[in-house]
């Protein structure tokens, strides 16, 4: 029995899988950046550190508002450069699940559709960073050119 030239096609892609899984987990760690930058250091239309420190305390409850907001930026910023490189991609994948199943907590309130401010985005990301602490930083990362297989 012949395959359909479709199907073929299809099956063919399963050979690039190495560079999807990359070009998911570039595309993922190059998203979080700019959010970080927001609030580390007022890029992109952010409000900076102590601003976003305030508003983490005052409007979303964190004790500790600047603590919280450093602790986002940085997940965001260094960890979302990790992930994009693929260095230590299943350290940096599991705080930035973390830091997303947080943030979903945050938002959950809003409901379901980001839209609204749900909590939509940060647990479908946070799925997706789940995926590369299981994976690893596959074959085209710096974990694997390094032999890191932590």
């Amino acid at each position: 029995m012949t395959s359909h030239p479709i199907i073929s096609r299809i099956e063919g892609l399963a050979k690039g899988t190495d560079f999807t899984e990359a070009l998911v987990r570039v595309a993922a760690g190059a998203f979080l950046i700019p959010h970080g930058a927001q609030k580390l250091f007022g890029w992109f239309g952010g409000y900076g550190l102590e601003a976003t420190g305030q508003f983490f305390q005052t409007q979303l409850g964190f004790s500790n508002g600047y603590l919280a907001a450093l602790a986002a930026g940085s997940v965001e910023f260094f960890a979302g450069i990790a992930l994009m490189l693929g260095l230590l991609t299943r350290a940096s994948s599991f705080a930035i699940a973390i830091f997303l199943l947080v943030a979903s907590n945050v938002h959950f309130g809003a409901g379901f559709f980001w839209t609204e401010g749900g909590w939509e985005y940060p647990v479908l990301w946070a799925i997706v960073a789940l995926g590369f602490v299981t994976k690893g930083g596959g074959r085209y990362s710096l974990d694997s050119v390094l032999g890191i297989r932590f």
